[in-house]
């Protein structure tokens, strides 16, 4: 029924985001008379972020058109290099320079090494690693896992568990060959690691060369956060039933269970509605002063931030219970399609985990638990960074991770391509 709620607010609340969006135009627009009344900056200001507040996000475009490689700007393709009911894989093909991989594929003319980047499913589309993809273009083949919206697969498909999302990572390793180098971000360490162990301990030939791990749960009981502790105090009864609600019949996946992204973009907000409501409220003064510079960036920020989409009901009930409540990766008590998980058995892949200084998603020390982990890699093919003064999204976006981190990264893969 919540979500039925929430679709009639929508409705409510559509109208009056097309009157503010109209308004903010009518006293901003060189054309309108309007705009020159004596507080039509105000007028504009107010009504814009009203628009901005009451506004349905979609999914943001990747918005990728080019890159720049050795001085010389590359235009940017971007190809489905596979096509699966909950995800799909891009491939930012650089036209001249990369020719794609895979089963059929030919080598690259420019030998860069190819990066599998795990986005996180986790209530936020795969473009919030725009800014990640961006830094790696200039020096990588990168492939992204864009997984689709729960709601737009529809019930026929079937269910969607965490021992899928692993099957789905071994699947795009195998598409892509044994020179891959894999990247997570956040929620995806724990599957992306659980793939890799089930690959070394078949000993397939596909296991990648790399894995860099950032800010990921891999033992949440480390330093844990509000993320960790809800989680953690709250009964797996709680989240089926409390959390968990059916699509209405108006979008392909009707029928079918979800922990809708409102739902969880509403959890995010609450973990610091403080700083929201300040960015909001700059957002109005830099309007006013006019800084379109910085009121672009608060916009560019909540176009991303603010699109969310819907989880199956199984995959985040999954991970409720597997990672976040019984710790089942770090007590090596976890099966995937009844074979254990063994981090232990990775050898031939080396190893690269990232934490941030402030990050208050994944604790500190969450993500460096692989490098126990995974005692089979020798020491020589592993390595550990923390970022300072670098909350969650610093490791992967931003200043930081253009300047600091994504070098660090691209250093590590060409030491073990």
């Amino acid at each position: 029924m919540l979500y039925e709620l929430h679709e009639l607010q929508r409705a409510f609340l559509t109208p009056f985001a097309a009157f503010t969006e109209a308004s903010s135009q009518l006293f901003s627009n060189p054309y309108s008379p309007w705009a020159y009344m004596p507080v039509s900056r105000q007028m504009a200001a107010g009504y814009e972020l009203m628009h901005r507040i009451g506004k349905e996000y979609e999914k943001p475009a990747w918005d990728l058109p080019t890159t720049e490689i050795d001085g010389e700007t590359v235009k940017i393709i971007e190809k489905v290099a596979v096509d699966k009911p909950f995800c799909r894989l891009i491939h930012f093909q650089r036209e001249g320079r990369s020719q794609g991989r895979g089963q059929a594929g030919t080598a690259a003319k420019r030998k860069d090494p190819t990066v599998l980047l795990v986005a996180p499913m986790s209530g936020h589309h795969a473009t919030l690693l725009r800014d990640t993809v961006r830094a790696l273009l200039p020096n990588h083949d990168v492939y992204v896992t864009d997984w689709t919206d729960a709601r737009m697969v529809p019930v026929s498909e079937g269910p969607f568990h965490l021992d899928d999302y692993v099957y789905y990572v071994q699947d795009f390793l195998h598409f892509l060959g044994a020179d891959t180098h894999v990247i997570s971000v956040c929620q995806p360490t724990v599957p992306v690691l659980a793939a890799i162990s089930l690959m070394a301990s078949a000993n397939d030939p596909c296991q990648p060369r790399s894995m860099t791990m950032m800010g990921g749960p891999i033992d949440p009981r480390q330093s844990p956060t509000q993320v960790n502790n809800l989680a953690m105090t709250k009964p797996y009864s709680w989240f089926e039933t409390q959390l968990i609600h059916r699509v209405p019949p108006r979008y392909p996946g009707a029928g079918r269970l979800v922990y809708p992204g409102f739902l969880q973009h509403a959890g995010f907000v609450a973990m610091n509605p403080d700083r929201h409501m300040k960015s909001h409220y700059d957002f109005y003064l830099d309007l006013l002063r006019g800084d379109d510079g910085d009121a672009e960036a608060h916009r560019r920020f909540y176009d991303e931030y603010n699109a969310v989409l819907d989880m199956s009901a199984e995959f985040y009930l999954d991970t409720i219970r597997i990672v976040f409540q019984e710790f089942q990766l770090p007590r090596g008590t976890w099966k995937v399609g009844g074979k254990l998980v063994k981090p232990a058995d990775i050898k031939k892949t080396a190893l690269l985990t990232i934490e941030g200084e402030l990050d208050d998603i994944s604790g500190q020390g969450q993500t460096r638990a692989a490098q126990d982990l995974c005692s089979g890699i020798s020491a020589a093919n592993k390595a550990h960074y923390t970022a300072e003064r670098a909350g969650h999204y610093g490791i992967f976006s931003g200043r930081r991770w253009r300047q600091t981190i994504c070098p660090k990264i691209g250093e590590f893969i060409r030491q073990h391509a």
